[in-house]
């Protein structure tokens, strides 16, 4: 049995404690929430099942070393210090991406060729050849984070990030980053409990995530490829154990989840992810612009969007924010309504009174995502 070890997930801004629950529901030891981030311990199998089935992680890193730098000239040896050939090979390629905070760099590409020359160098003194550089697709992808002097050197065991899942093949203007999406749906309480509507559904991430969570399907169950897979240690059959165990505990949905967009353009990208995700069965997109529409379903009914903002997207601020709240007031009771937008003060002119706020971010974007809950009836009526 392999031995447990330290990693670290990435996520955005204010998804630290879904992540860690996340996490802790999947196995994970030791976890414990960061800024950005969650530490946590596991073996081998289980970074490979953090990987695959985490939807708010951006990257899994498995740390090296951490040292000390006082000065530019203490990186070199620190780097060289590492027995590199237990992770490389002369024939394999490599990428270093560095994150710096610190006094003593101020230039990430300076330190990035700082420790590919370590590592290049002793690859020459030792076998006369060296590992290629590979930007794009590399066979092991290091991680440098450098925080005032403080050297934090990981394995980054995912590759490309997270949040590319596999199954986006067409977007719009101002995609929704598919971990923020998951991580929206998991912060406001989407689990699969009653039907769902995206009434401005774009390019469908919403609407996919939606139906991935409410399935249990493992989240970048679509991804072509993982960091660790091309790793000297990689096991292929651990690997697909893993998985298969991870598809067999999908769970069936007895709710509908539907999409509605005004643009049949985005009717067509949303329904081509839909197809790439192969969750057609479990969710309908249809032509419709939610200001003109009413609540289709019976019960309860679980409603998320990402409106534009207007910052990528044009939006006449003030009427479209008054036309959200008129819409889910006069049509949509019996609903719990979500909305997360960067434009602030278009939340002044929804007219509806937010029984919760939650700061986050879209990229550089501050944004907030905002429930209103639309009684059948009035609020008194209900609460009595």
């Amino acid at each position: 049995m392999s031995q447990n070890f330290k990693m670290l997930a990435k996520t955005l801004y204010g998804m630290e404690s879904i992540l860690a629950t996340e996490l802790r529901a999947l196995g994970a030891g030791k976890v414990k929430e960061g800024v950005r981030c969650a530490f946590f311990e596991g073996d081998q199998g289980f970074m490979y099942k953090a990987n695959l089935s985490l939807r708010t992680a951006l990257r899994i890193l498995k740390p090296l070393q951490t040292f000390k730098i006082r000065h530019p000239g203490d990186l070199y040896p620190k780097i060289q210090e590492v027995r590199w050939r237990d992770y490389l090979g002369p024939k394999m390629t490599f990428a270093v991406d560095a994150v710096l905070n610190s006094p003593h760099f101020s230039h990430s590409l300076f330190v990035s060729q700082k420790v590919k020359d370590a590592i290049v160098d002793q690859f020459r003194a030792s076998t006369g050849e060296r590992p290629s550089i590979s930007v794009s697709n590399p066979d092991v992808r290091i991680n440098l984070h450098l925080q005032g002097d403080l050297v934090h050197l990981s394995l980054d065991s995912s590759g490309s990030s997270l949040h590319r899942r596999g199954y986006r093949t067409d977007t719009n203007k101002a995609p929704l980053n598919e971990a923020l999406a998951a991580g929206l749906l998991l912060l406001a309480g989407w689990r699969g409990q009653s039907d769902f509507l995206d009434p401005m559904c774009g390019s469908g991430t919403l609407l996919i995530e939606a139906a991935m969570i409410a399935c249990n399907i493992p989240a970048n169950i679509n991804r072509e490829r993982f960091g660790f897979q091309t790793w000297k240690d990689y096991d292929e059959s651990l690997y697909k154990t893993i998985y298969q165990a991870n598809l067999a505990r999908t769970r069936d949905f007895p709710y509908t989840i539907t999409g509605f967009d005004k643009a049949p353009s985005a009717v067509r990208k949303a329904g081509g992810n839909i197809d790439a995700a192969k969750l057609s069965d479990f969710i309908q997109v249809e032509q419709q612009d939610f200001f003109r529409s009413h609540k289709q379903t019976d019960g309860p009914l679980f409603l998320i969007a990402n409106p534009p903002y207007g910052e990528r997207l044009p939006v006449e601020t003030e009427r479209f924010y008054q036309q959200w709240g008129d819409t889910l007031k006069q049509d949509y009771a019996g609903t719990q309504a979500w909305l997360f937008t960067g434009n602030l003060e278009g939340l002044k002119f929804v007219g509806l009174r937010p029984s919760k706020k939650i700061k986050l971010f879209n990229g550089s974007i501050e944004s907030r995502l905002v429930r209103y809950d639309i009684y059948e009836g009035s609020k008194k009526a209900k609460k009595q």
